[in-house]
């Protein structure tokens, strides 16, 4: 299962704390549909496995019912999970995946780990820090500026060919592919 963090709404829709659910639906090429999870869902087979692409109904901060339900719905181990989100410590557009870890103040993660644990993978879209004294909250809330959305459409695709190549090859090799220096 794939869970993409975001917040709903139109009001969110392009914000930066909305990536992962941005990535979801380049994955996805279709759109979501409503399911009892508190969630909205894909299901397709991507690299000839059976995935399950999810977008929490909840806020951000109230991420862990719908995933620890959409885990119970579908009996599957928290190890089976990627979250994609995004990354204050990464700079803009860096991709990183891992497994585990705590939540390094992302409320989203947060919620998780208090509902399901801290076991599972998940691909940290950088964001960067906000500007000068622009507090975090309002930074993670607004759209991308004008000079990162001319590679935001890329960006995008390459975090959605790194959870394909996590489904396909696993992590280990997902990792090493994302994380070598490209020459």
């Amino acid at each position: 299962m794939v869970v993409g963090l975001g917040n709903p709404g139109a009001k969110y829709e392009n914000n930066r704390h909305n990536i992962g659910q941005l990535v979801l639906d380049e994955l996805a090429g279709e759109k979501f549909k409503s399911h009892r999870t508190n969630s909205s869902i894909v299901q397709k087979t991507i690299a000839g496995q059976k995935v399950v692409l999810a977008k929490p109904a909840s806020f951000m901060n109230r991420s862990g019912g719908p995933v620890s339900s959409l885990l119970k719905y579908f009996d599957l181990s928290i190890e089976n999970l990627l979250v994609i989100h995004d990354e204050l410590d990464l700079d803009y557009g860096v991709l990183k995946l891992k497994t585990g870890g705590g939540h390094a103040g992302h409320n989203g993660l947060r919620d998780i780990i208090a509902a399901s644990g801290a076991d599972f993978h998940r691909l940290r879209f950088g964001i960067g820090r906000p500007p000068g004294q622009m507090p975090t909250a309002e930074y993670v809330l607004k759209d991308f500026s004008t000079s990162e959305k001319k590679d935001l459409g890329l960006n995008i695709t390459l975090a959605a060919e790194a959870v394909q190549v996590v489904i396909s090859e696993g992590m280990q090799v997902a990792m090493q592919k994302l994380h070598s220096p490209k020459e």
